[in-house]
């Protein structure tokens, strides 16, 4: 994965390079902190205008209901007494009582002419004439947005009766018109400030949000240039950025890990197969004089090849079970050690005509990949074989569960001639072989499966001399390695 990045190079994507200044454009930071603004802006105008819109309507009705009032006042008032212009004339007392802030009264004579002008002077149209002649008191005519020289007023002309006269009453409403503009203004410049605020806040929290994803950022980026796994990520925190800077320094650790095993992997097999190729290039090198061989030493010289064929294949095909082992995608599922044992058991009776004997007790069911535990077990049981080629007793496979909560522990017996024990904290290893097994034939690989097995499931494998003579070899699935012996691995 890092290594096809490393191959485009930074800022190529499909064998083209991506401007820089569009990569900026498009970081997370820069498109949280424009949907930040953005969101903060919507919901901003949103408020605005709808506050706006409230705050003029609820002005504009209380303006108008403060004009609707007044005229009312007037009509209840001409119905009741009989009035003359006179009486509303800005002469007579009490006549402010009419004459409210914002409002014009302006008094018509029976004919609808000016009796008493107001302040400023109203206009007086046809249907103010006939309500001035009116016979009936409080007949009313409005006029909505009346020009008053630079004002705009709303005009109703209420009549006296008996054809007296009229009050016209007029309210101002371009004041609050005035008044709604500039709150307009005001709120335009709110939000406005609101917006900028918030894209600034949204720039500020964003880079401190993705201030660590930045630096993850850049040690992907190191990686995938240097490929050199090796590399500390500086995150901290608890929050998902910081849990996701240590499953990457994790995941970095753990690929390390991965390419130092098969870097060691290649190196030891690379050194244990020069052995048979070396010998295998000198025999094939004294087939071309076969024909002046003697007939044993023809027979003997095909034998070894045979035998170093043999080997070669053993060796490859433990090298391909131990690496296709690290990387096992077998399911694991519900497994009984017990029938894995016994079908072990009757594999090697078959192949060899050694007596195997099984013994279980406990629960010996676990989680596991039955092939890779199948696999080990049979190492075990074809290592002691090789081992205890003389005695007559027979192999033991004893499977017992739980030593500890779910815990499973697996382990071969035999009576051969044991594991010195200079050896017992080095037979688990890769291509260990001990001293007195080297002329045996083996690749020194099967005792290592069993311990990549056994920690994939948990466990580990151990190994220890046996009273009476021989060897227990074994591992343990879902916990860690219990019993005598050295937590390390097994023979060769």
């Amino acid at each position: 994965m890092f290594r096809r990045a490393a191959a485009g190079g930074p800022g190529h994507a499909h064998g083209r390079s991506v401007p820089r200044r569009r990569l900026r454009l498009l970081s997370l930071g820069t498109t949280f902190a424009v949907a930040f603004a953005a969101v903060t802006a919507t919901v901003t105008v949103l408020v605005g205008i709808l506050s706006y819109n409230a705050a003029a309507r609820l002005v504009r009705v209380d303006q108008l209901s403060v004009f609707h009032e007044v005229v009312q006042d007037v009509r209840a008032e001409v119905r009741e007494n009989r009035m003359a212009p006179v009486d509303f004339s800005s002469a007579a007392p009490g006549h402010d009582l009419v004459r409210p802030a914002r409002t014009d009264v302006q008094v018509l004579g029976p004919d609808g002419s000016v009796y008493d002008p107001g302040d400023p002077g109203l206009p007086v149209v046809d249907a103010d004439r006939r309500i001035a002649g009116a016979a009936t008191a409080g007949q009313v005519v409005e006029h909505a947005d009346v020009d008053v020289g630079d004002d705009v007023y709303r005009v109703a002309t209420v009549a006296l009766g008996g054809g007296r006269g009229a009050v016209q009453i007029a309210q101002e409403f371009s004041n609050t018109e005035d008044l709604l503009r500039a709150l307009q203004r005001r709120t335009l410049i709110l939000m406005a400030a609101v917006v900028v605020g918030a894209g600034l806040f949204g720039w500020w929290l964003a880079r401190r949000i993705t201030r660590r994803l930045v630096v993850l950022t850049n040690a992907a980026e190191d990686v995938a240039r240097t490929r050199r796994l090796g590399i500390q990520v500086p995150v901290a925190g608890y929050d998902e950025v910081g849990r996701l800077g240590r499953a990457f320094d994790r995941m970095l650790g753990r690929l390390a890990q991965s390419e130092e095993d098969q870097r060691r992997l290649v190196q030891d097999a690379g050194h244990e197969l020069r052995t048979p190729l070396t010998s295998l290039r000198t025999n094939i090198s004294l087939l071309r004089r076969i024909d002046e061989l003697p007939p044993g030493t023809r027979e003997e010289l095909v034998a070894d090849l045979t035998q170093e064929a043999r080997e070669l294949t053993d060796l490859v095909n433990e090298l391909v079970d131990l690496a296709a082992g690290q990387s096992d995608t077998e399911p694991p599922q519900r497994v009984d050690l017990a029938e894995i044992a016994e079908d072990v058991a009757g594999l090697a009776r078959r192949r060899t005509g050694r007596e195997i004997v099984v013994s279980a007790c406990g629960d010996t069911t676990t989680d596991g990949r039955p092939g890779m535990l199948t696999r080990a077990l049979s190492n075990l049981v074809e290592n002691a074989v090789k081992f205890d080629r003389d005695s007559r007793a027979p192999v033991e496979i004893r499977v017992a569960g739980p030593a500890r909560p779910g815990t499973v522990r697996v382990e071969v017996r035999d009576r051969g001639p044991g594991i010195a024990d200079d050896d017992l904290t080095r037979v688990f290893d890769r291509f260990y072989r001990a001293a007195d097994a080297r002329s045996l034939p083996g690749s020194g690989l099967g005792l290592s499966i069993v311990r990549e097995v056994a920690l994939a499931h948990g466990g580990a494998p151990y190994a220890f001399r046996r009273d009476g003579g021989g060897t227990v070899t074994g591992f343990t699935v879902g916990g860690a390695a219990a019993g005598a012996g050295t937590d390390s691995p097994a023979e060769g």
